[in-house]
């Protein structure tokens, strides 16, 4: 995987981050979602590295990555934590401002860097993903039935006994997740993480700060009017759930960047796994060269 990348550990502050960097040309950040590590973008990255210089971590948490011990309040988890190690990550590599693509909970992510760092961020563009504060502001029956694992992550302990008793099942090894579909070396990475007790326990907090101070930091967002300044592309996997929860997510989002839009892939939920040269594509014709 990667051929031509680096891989390398970064002390960021209280965190040390496994990455992979390479390719050349303007500064290109991709995040993964749950329960992924970096290695997801495998079969996009090397299409992007063309163009760009494409930098691709583990979250804090995740992965190779850092697990800090968390607090009452999941503060060492929250988005702003993990952004903030991405502003240091990128600064390390020597990018004082990059754009930046996150996937499900990486959108979550990416979304809090570019409000809290805009002079950092030249463009966003979100894979399956709306800010924290709208999922849970918009929550109702058919979301709670469809997401219900957000609730039940949140929960103290329970989760981990349940996933770490059988996390190939929890994961649906075997049928959504296999050699075949990940590609074999990336397969091998997920299967590391999730057989990690740690690795687990560190994503649950991941969860369990979303719906407490991730939620308080969105909210503060939007009752101070602040909003994404730079160029953002929306971007939907067309068999996943996202057009069914909020019909266009493009509409969402307009309350929080002006300068919007979207576009929507025929794949299921990770696309760069599904769809690299759609999703590699896409990103091109939309990033700043």
């Amino acid at each position: 995987m990667f051929e031509g990348f680096e891989c390398a550990r970064v002390d960021v502050g209280d965190v040390e981050l496994r990455v992979r960097h390479g390719g050349q040309g303007a500064p290109l950040l991709l995040l993964h979602g749950h329960p992924r590590t970096h290695t997801t973008w495998h079969r996009v990255a090397p299409l992007l590295a063309e163009h760009h210089t494409v930098v691709c971590p583990d979250l804090r948490g995740y992965g190779e990555s850092g697990k800090p011990p968390t607090d009452a309040h999941h503060t060492p988890y929250s988005k702003r934590a993990m952004a903030q190690d991405l502003v240091n990550l990128m600064t390390e590599l020597g990018h004082s401002r990059f754009s930046v693509c996150g996937h499900d909970r990486g959108a979550a992510v990416a979304t809090r860097l570019a409000l809290d760092h805009p002079k950092s961020v030249t463009a966003l563009a979100v894979m399956d993903g709306i800010p924290i504060g709208e999922h849970l502001a918009r929550c109702d029956a058919k979301f709670a039935q469809a997401w219900w694992h957000w609730f039940f992550f949140a929960q103290p302990e329970i989760p981990e006994r349940v996933i770490n008793a059988d996390p190939d099942a929890w994961y649906k090894v075997g049928t959504r997740n296999t050699a075949e579909r990940l590609g074999e070396e990336n397969f091998a990475d997920f299967q590391r993480a999730i057989h990690n007790p740690d690795t687990v326990r560190a994503m649950l907090e991941d969860y369990r700060a979303g719906l407490g101070i991730d939620r308080e930091h969105d909210d503060a967002d939007r009752a101070a009017g602040r909003r994404v300044q730079c160029p953002t592309l929306v971007i939907t996997a067309g068999q996943d759930d996202m057009l069914d929860l909020y019909g266009d997510p493009v509409q969402v989002w307009r309350n929080w960047a002006p300068h919007v839009r979207g576009t929507i892939i025929d794949a299921g939920h990770h696309v760069a796994e599904e769809a690299p040269e759609d999703l590699a594509k896409t990103l091109l014709d939309f990033l700043p060269s």
